[in-house]
């Protein structure tokens, strides 16, 4: 019975004891924490005391267990193994808080610098998976592994994996291509050479997701997308000329229809939601004589590619009232037909 208490009782006691003593310090660190981390400007330390939170319950678990096991009289070879996992599971942990940091705070810093740098998804996984594979290495040592004949195993190995996983490698590869070449960027919105267009919701290690305007997802991969041809509307920045095309009648005076047109662009400068006056509407006499009518027109600025629809709309209405109240006619295509009577 007194080998019974001294071997689980106490050392039970003693790490229960430990937990909890560290659970109160842990519990009053956090207050302070908090308190200094709303008074700072930066969200850094909000990042990082956030993100603290549930792993630092494990890691006050772990310890007092650890001191538990120190103090008992288990076996030296049980003692020795129970260690190491606790080793094996804190660094872990402690890997795993570390690659999220990480990448919290680098999606906080390109935010708030707004640097034309893609916080993506395969931006996130290599920082993550670098952090990991640090973390993998740290642990093979502890536990006594050599890691040197096991990367000359991964140096073959991955060569026959490399070589099985073609598409996938050439997808990966294609997304960083895509990042560092920063032709296309998250929240751009491109069109495909095959006619689809959208936003680009995310890059990862295999595809780019694109969210077209009817709110469905377009999934490409990445290599496909490298090699296709497509236009950005966010580049060189997001404002584009829009032009409208208006047809009048042959009676009508060129002259009163440039000026009218520009008019009725520049009224609704500041009415209508996306319409620009910096540059300044204008109108040109382009194409000019069509088949049945006289063909301007009017270039408008608008701030990015999906408020052209918008703009259109309203011009357009605004257009056709103004072109009432002027006595303006929009013609129609018509046709004379000559019938040529067969004599007899």
């Amino acid at each position: 019975m007194d080998i019974n208490f001294n071997i689980i009782v106490i050392p039970s006691i003693i790490a229960l004891t430990t937990i909890l003593v560290l659970l109160i310090i842990r519990a009053i660190s956090f207050k302070i924490l908090n308190r200094w981390a709303e008074k700072t400007e930066t969200r850094i330390d909000d990042i990082i005391v956030n993100i603290l939170k549930t792993p630092s319950i494990y890691w006050s678990v772990a310890i007092g267990i650890y001191i538990g096991i120190a103090v008992s009289e288990f076996p030296k070879k049980y003692v020795i193994h129970l260690n190491k996992t606790i080793h094996v599971l804190i660094i872990f942990s402690i890997t795993i808080t570390i690659a999220n940091i990480l990448s919290k705070i680098f999606r906080n810093y390109v935010q708030k610098l707004n640097l034309q740098i893609p916080t993506t998804g395969l931006a996130n996984g290599i920082l993550k998976g670098t952090v990991i594979v640090i973390g993998v290495l740290i642990i093979l040592n502890v536990l006594g592994i050599s890691i040197t004949p096991l990367l000359t195993a991964l140096g073959v190995g991955g060569l026959a994996v490399a070589l099985a996983l073609q598409d996938t490698m050439a997808n990966l590869f294609a997304g960083i291509h895509i990042l560092v070449e920063k032709s296309i960027r998250i929240g751009d919105f491109i069109k495909l050479e095959t006619g689809q267009e959208g936003y680009v919701e995310d890059i990862t290690w295999r595809t780019t997701r694109i969210k077209m305007l009817p709110n469905n997802i377009v999934v490409i991969p990445n290599s496909k997308l490298a090699q296709s041809t497509m236009t950005n509307y966010f580049l060189p920045e997001k404002m584009m000329s829009l032009p409208i095309k208006v047809s009048v009648s042959y009676s009508s005076d060129p002259e009163k229809i440039e000026r009218v047109l520009a008019d009725e662009a520049k009224k609704a400068v500041g009415e209508v939601q996306g319409l620009l006056g910096d540059p300044e509407p204008f109108v040109r006499f382009i194409p000019g004589f069509g088949e049945s009518s006289l063909d301007f027109t009017l270039i408008c600025h608008v701030r990015e590619f999906v408020d052209q629809y918008t703009v259109q709309h309203e011009l357009r209405k605004r257009i056709f009232k103004r072109f009432k109240e002027e006595g303006i006619e929009i013609p129609f295509p018509h046709r004379t037909v000559y019938l040529k009577e067969k004599k007899e």
